[in-house]
């Protein structure tokens, strides 16, 4: 008889160890479903329910190989945008539960709304897919995407036709997962650098003639080739998420370091197409109106460009989007996908 009781209450303590676990586990998903809208910045605590709290002997979060005992959004752990991590919380009766969650991490100070001046427009070829666009003297380099379609041309600026242009090719025995599409392309020093969207490769041409040179891999945290440019030093790549990528240019496989993006409210995903001048990189957002100003350094969004007005010119549908940025001195080059026009404009 006694050991019938024995055997009830320990397995009444294991059911109700089960169920603070449950219970633990449930409420730190809701808070954290919760607090990935309204986000959180630096200096912030990491108010977790009582419900986890009050069944917890100890919690602590773990970012990859670094963990802190400090509930606490500290710059030394986190960055501005998406930070995946692990909360690990010993239990009072000394199980451990881990959860895994997105924290986001918003900017202290809200974005600037820039304004600009539209002071000149050229021609550009509706049939170009532009993917990537840059300014250099007055030629234009120009990705143009879609499967089968894809290549680098080279052009003067106010023409469309091209004075070189060349199909990005594989090497030999390169396993493609799709056909090439080519994607954000930029200048550094005497080569052009292209990116591909899915098979995680990109091209090395020589400027001068648009000589393919060269193939890379992408680096294992890139998921996909979206944009890309070069800021005297390392190439800066995205991929679609709110990352941007410093990769090491004599060899991009290498990541030097990465950034969030983020302004005061949200971190801005799919961001595109890429340009760096004079300390800041410009970077559009998929199929919104919006050029972004981001701080390299923290990938703080300090101020934002709308270029609706040209959207609602040229935008009919999900595909011939705002897509090119590009800079002529001070003043900034914008085009888009399928567009006939590349607007100059003088930013205030």
């Amino acid at each position: 008889m006694k050991k019938n009781i024995v055997i009830g209450l320990m397995a009444l303590t294991l059911l109700a160890s089960c169920n603070k676990e449950k219970t633990v586990i449930k409420s730190i998903q809701e808070y954290n479903a919760t607090m990935q809208d309204k986000g959180y910045h630096f200096g912030d605590k990491i108010a977790l329910p009582s419900d986890v709290t009050g069944n917890a002997e100890s919690i602590s979060i773990s970012f990859g190989d670094k963990e802190s005992n400090t509930l606490t959004i500290d710059p030394k752990f986190f960055t501005l945008g998406e930070n995946d991590v692990t909360f690990n919380i010993k239990m009072k009766d000394g199980k451990v539960v881990n959860q895994d969650a997105t924290i986001n991490v918003f900017a202290s100070k809200p974005e600037q709304n820039l304004t600009y001046e539209q002071v000149a427009e050229y021609p550009h070829d509706p049939k170009n897919f532009v993917q990537g666009f840059q300014l250099d003297g007055n030629t234009i380099y120009e990705s143009d995407g879609q499967f089968d379609q894809s290549r680098l041309i080279k052009y003067t600026l106010g023409q469309t036709q091209p004075i070189a242009e060349a199909k990005p090719n594989p090497a030999p025995g390169t396993q493609l997962v799709e056909k090439i599409f080519s994607e954000g392309s930029t200048i550094a020093g005497d080569k052009v650098f292209q990116l591909d969207w899915k098979n995680k490769i990109g091209f090395i041409y020589n400027k001068a003639n648009l000589q393919q040179i060269g193939q890379f891999q992408y680096p294992t945290e890139m998921t996909e080739g979206w944009g890309l440019t070069y800021d005297g030093k390392n190439l800066i790549a995205s991929d679609g998420s709110s990352n941007i990528y410093f990769l090491d240019v004599n060899d991009p496989s290498k990541v030097v370091r990465k950034i969030g993006v983020a302004g005061s409210e949200m971190a801005y995903g799919q961001i595109n197409e890429l340009e760096y001048y004079k300390g800041f990189i410009y970077a559009n957002v998929w199929q919104q109106p919006v050029v972004l100003k981001i701080d390299p350094a923290t990938g703080e969004v300090v101020g934002r460009y709308d270029f609706s007005n040209y959207v609602k010119l040229h935008t009919k549908g999900s595909d011939d989007v705002l897509n090119g940025i590009a800079f002529k001195g001070d003043n900034m080059l914008v085009t888009g996908k399928n567009w006939p026009k590349i607007y100059e404009v003088k930013l205030k």
